[in-house]
């Protein structure tokens, strides 16, 4: 089991390795040259595997890839040896206007599930890959609006197709697929969550995504910022059941609990793997 490193808990990894099977960045965090981030990244990776999790490649942007943020990437692959690197099914960068400089939203919008959209991730992912020389993991969003289009795909076959097409594998966030079946208002979200995971080609998913949400308002939001909520750790029973024993992340990115918060997030998704195994 693994979890999303953060540097206030920096101290508490350094001084007690071994207490997760691996840790997982954001790969734009290390992007620049030197200083002691990386300087501490590298000391980790002494003791524990890295897994690089990017949000800045914008896979879905029809203008193209940053060949600069890919560059910096690969760098960062060369320097840290990672088990797996990983970015989203999302589109950020396009111009305002037609023609114009083409900017980056700092944000994973969704892109429409169409056989266009199939080609144009497929075309990237490779362009990736060939560059990493190495696979890489696309993860699915949670995702607040949809597209009104035609030749739209069911989600879930439009990563069997993205995997079969490109090699790639997918990361499978859990709890993206619990936040998108709340706000559908779903008669049964963990139904919902589960068959959606039942579509999937089962050795096409190489890690797992676990964190909370904040449901105070009209939108369930995906936070990071709590504990993995009981409908997630349902859903993640299934999955585990249906996918086997996946390298599994607890992710906390807002409002950073106690190190031992975190183990004990980890501590439990190892328990769901080991019943659900025996089970099987």
């Amino acid at each position: 089991m693994g979890v999303g490193w953060r540097p206030s808990h920096e101290e508490a990894l350094l001084a007690q390795p071994g207490q997760v099977d691996f840790i997982e960045v954001h790969s734009e965090n290390f992007f620049a040259p030197g200083g002691a981030a990386l300087a501490t990244l590298c000391r980790a990776r002494q003791d524990h595997p890295v897994s690089l999790h990017g949000v800045g490649l914008a896979l879905g942007s029809a203008v193209g890839l940053d060949g600069a943020h890919l560059a910096s990437l690969a760098r960062l692959v060369e320097q840290i040896e990672p088990v797996r690197v990983s970015d989203h099914a999302a589109f950020a960068r396009a111009p305002l206007l037609a023609g114009g400089p083409v900017l980056h939203a700092a944000d994973l919008l969704p892109i429409p599930f169409t056989s266009a959209s199939l080609a144009l991730m497929v075309r990237h992912v490779q362009q990736v890959q060939e560059r990493l020389r190495r696979p890489m993991l696309v993860e699915n969003l949670s995702a607040y609006i949809d597209w009104a289009v035609a030749d739209a795909w069911p989600e879930p076959e439009f990563f069997n197709q993205l995997t079969q097409r490109s090699g790639c594998q997918m990361l499978l966030d859990v709890n993206n697929l619990v936040v998108n079946a709340l706000n559908r208002a779903e008669p049964d979200p963990v139904a919902s969550a589960c068959a959606w995971i039942d579509a999937l080609v089962p050795q096409s998913v190489g890690e797992i995504h676990l964190a909370g949400y904040d449901d105070r308002g009209p939108l369930v939001i995906d936070d990071h910022g709590s504990r993995v909520h009981p409908p997630v750790w349902t859903v993640y029973r299934h999955a585990v059941a249906r996918l086997g024993p996946v390298p599994t992340l607890i992710e906390w990115d807002t409002h950073l609990p106690p190190w031992d918060t975190l183990l004990d997030e980890a501590a439990q998704a190892r328990r769901c793997q080991t019943e659900e195994v025996r089970r099987g």
